[in-house]
């Protein structure tokens, strides 16, 4: 019985490739694609958040308030733009 690996048939073997990709799925499915930066994001600021708290807060509230400080900042900027440029809206 041959063995398939499918996660090569599937996933692009050169950057070029995954570039187009991700271009082609950020323009039919966008939020998916800033769901993922904004939790991948979120694994920068998170232990950042940890580390300054030191240990009053836990890691699972520290990444907690990365997610609500990714979300609080994202709101903000698009009430900016939507006062800011009402006809687009």
């Amino acid at each position: 019985m041959k063995r398939v690996n499918y996660l090569k048939e599937i996933l692009p073997q050169y950057w070029h490739e995954l570039v187009e990709l991700v271009r082609e799925q950020w323009q039919t499915n966008p939020l998916p694609i800033k769901l993922f930066l904004v939790m991948s994001f979120n694994l920068v600021i998170a232990p950042a958040v940890y580390a300054a708290t030191g240990e009053e807060l836990t890691r699972k509230a520290a990444y907690a308030l990365g997610l609500l400080g990714c979300v609080t900042l994202g709101l903000s900027l698009y009430l900016f733009v939507v006062i800011f440029q009402p006809e687009r809206f």
